[in-house]
C-alpha cells in the first residue's frame, strides 16, 4: 500500500472506479452511504485493491488497480467494493492485530469473516465451506477463524511477505510480540497458505493513535448509514444477522479516553515558526526552514446551574481529569451567564476536585458567545444536563458531555456529538 504521492499517474484510458460506483451501488443504499465517505484512488502499486487509514488526515482511503477492476464483471466489482467496505465496518483496518500472530494468518481470517456475507467474488476470494476451508462454517468472526484455521495452513512455511496478503512492515503500532511480516509459523511442510484477495499492507503503516481517531469517525459514518438504511428499508444485500452485528458494533460502550482524544486531535491546529536547524525545502541554505507543533486550544464550559447536582459535577470533573492527561484547556463556568472572574486554565497533567461557583438557571448561549467572541478556540466541550433551549451555532466544533438522562431525553436535538458519561472508569 502506498501514499498518495507514490501512486502511479494514470492515463486517460485508465478505468475510473469513481465513474461506476454510483451505478454499482444503486441497489445497495447502506454501502452507498459508506462509499460516499471513502476516497477511492487508482494505483498500480496494489495488485487488486485495499483500504487503509491515511496517517496525515485520519481518513479512510481505498486504492484499486484499474487493470484488475477493468477485467471484472459488474457483479464482481460490486463484490470487491463490499469486501473493502466490510474491512472498514468491522474495524479490521483500525483495531490492533492479535498478539503473536503471523500477519498472513490474520489476513486469511479477516477475509473469511467478510466473504461469508458476499456473493459473486472474483477468483481468489477465500470463502468458508470451499476449497481449503470446506470444513469451516460461514458467519463466524475473524477471531474465530483465526483460532480454527486448517492445520495444513497454520503449519505451512509460507513467509507471508509477498503478494496481495502481505503486511508491509508487519507492524500495527507495536501491538505484536513478533514481526508478523515474517510469517514464521513453524514447519516448512504443509500446504502453502493462500493469499488474500486484496492488499492489507496498509493496515500496519499508520500509528494506532491515528487509527483510534479514524475508528471514532467510522463509527459515526456507519451509524448514519445504518439509520438511513433502517428508515428506508435500504439494507440491500446485507443479511439480517449481519445487520445485527453492525448495529451491535455501533452500540458498544464508548471508551471515554478515545472519544476525548478524538475530539482534541481533530481540533488541533499547527503553530508554525522559523528554524535555522531545519532546511527549507524550496530554498535550502537561503531561507530558514519551518517547524510546526500540533496544539489544540479547547474551551470546557461547565454548567453550574441548580439543576446540575453535586454528584453530576463530580462525575464531570472525573472525566476532565482524564482529559487533562491529553491537553491543556480553559474552564468556563456558567449558568445564565459566564463569570469571567471564575475562568481558569487547567494545565496538562493537573488533578482537580469538583467545585461549584455558580447556581442560577441555564443558558447555553452564554458560553457559546464567550467562545465565539474570542475566536481563538479550536474546540468547545459543554458539560451539562442538557436542560435548556438550543443555543446559537458555534464557530468551532462543539461537543456535549452529559449524564444518561440528559442523553436519553435532551431538551433539544442537535447533530453535534453528544456523549453520555456514566462516571465509571
Amino acid at each position: 500500500m502506498t501514499t498518495q504521492q507514490e501512486t502511479t499517474v494514470m492515463d486517460e484510458q485508465t478505468f475510473d472506479l469513481n465513474m461506476h460506483t454510483a451505478k454499482l451501488l444503486l441497489e445497495e443504499p447502506f454501502f452507498a452511504s459508506i462509499s460516499r465517505r471513502i476516497d477511492k484512488r487508482a494505483s498500480f502499486s496494489v495488485p487488486t485493491a485495499g483500504v487503509m487509514v491515511n496517517p496525515d488526515s485520519a481518513q479512510f482511503e481505498m486504492l484499486y488497480n484499474p487493470e484488475f477492476f477493468k477485467a471484472l464483471t459488474s457483479k464482481e466489482r460490486l463484490a470487491v467494493l463490499k469486501h473493502e467496505f466490510y474491512h472498514i465496518i468491522f474495524k479490521h483496518v483500525t483495531d490492533r492485530m492479535p498478539d503473536n500472530v503471523p500477519m498472513q494468518h490474520w489476513n486469511i481470517a479477516t477475509d473469511l469473516a467478510i466473504n461469508s456475507h458476499i456473493d459473486n467474488l472474483p477468483e481468489g476470494g477465500l470463502i468458508p465451506g470451499k476449497d481449503q476451508f470446506e470444513d469451516l462454517p460461514k458467519g463466524m468472526s475473524a477471531e474465530w477463524y483465526l483460532a480454527n484455521l486448517p492445520e495444513a495452513i497454520t503449519q505451512s512455511g509460507n513467509d507471508g511477505d509477498s503478494g496481495q496478503g502481505s503486511s508491509g512492515d508487519g507492524s500495527d503500532g507495536g501491538s505484536s510480540g513478533e514481526n508478523p511480516g515474517d510469517g514464521d509459523s513453524g514447519a516448512s511442510s504443509g500446504t502453502p497458505a493462500p493469499e488474500s484477495l486484496d492488499d492489507h499492507s496498509g493496515w500496519g503503516k499508520c500509528p494506532q493513535e491515528i487509527k483510534d481517531i479514524a475508528s471514532e469517525r467510522i463509527k459515526d459514518i456507519v451509524k448514519n448509514a445504518a439509520q438511513e438504511a433502517a428508515s428506508s428499508n435500504g439494507w440491500g444485500s446485507v443479511s439480517q444477522s449481519t445487520r445485527q452485528k453492525i448495529m451491535d458494533s455501533i452500540k458498544t460502550v464508548i471508551d471515554w479516553r478515545k472519544v476525548l482524544r478524538y475530539f482534541v486531535k481533530t481540533s488541533q491546529r499547527a503553530n508554525k515558526s522559523s528554524s535555522i536547524k531545519r532546511i527549507n525545502r524550496r530554498f535550502p541554505y537561503v531561507h530558514p526552514g519551518r517547524k510546526q507543533a500540533r496544539v489544540a486550544k479547547i474551551a470546557v464550559s461547565i454548567d453550574q446551574s441548580g439543576s446540575v447536582s453535586n454528584e453530576m459535577l463530580a462525575m464531570f470533573f472525573s472525566e476532565l481529569n482524564k482529559l487533562a492527561e491529553l491537553a491543556e484547556f480553559t474552564v468556563v463556568p456558567f449558568d445564565t451567564k459566564v463569570d469571567e472572574s471564575k475562568i481558569y486554565v487547567w494545565k496538562k497533567g493537573d488533578k482537580r476536585k469538583y467545585e461549584r461557583v455558580l447556581s442560577g438557571g441555564t443558558c447555553f448561549n452564554a458560553p457559546t458567545e464567550y467562545v465565539n467572541q474570542r475566536g481563538d478556540f479550536d474546540g468547545h466541550i459543554i458539560l451539562t444536563d442538557m436542560y435548556a433551549p438550543k443555543p446559537k451555532p458555534s464557530k468551532c466544533q462543539r461537543m456535549w458531555l452529559t449524564d444518561a438522562d440528559g442523553y436519553r431525553q435532551p431538551y433539544f436535538n442537535t447533530s453535534e456529538k453528544v456523549i453520555a458519561v456514566d462516571g465509571k472508569g
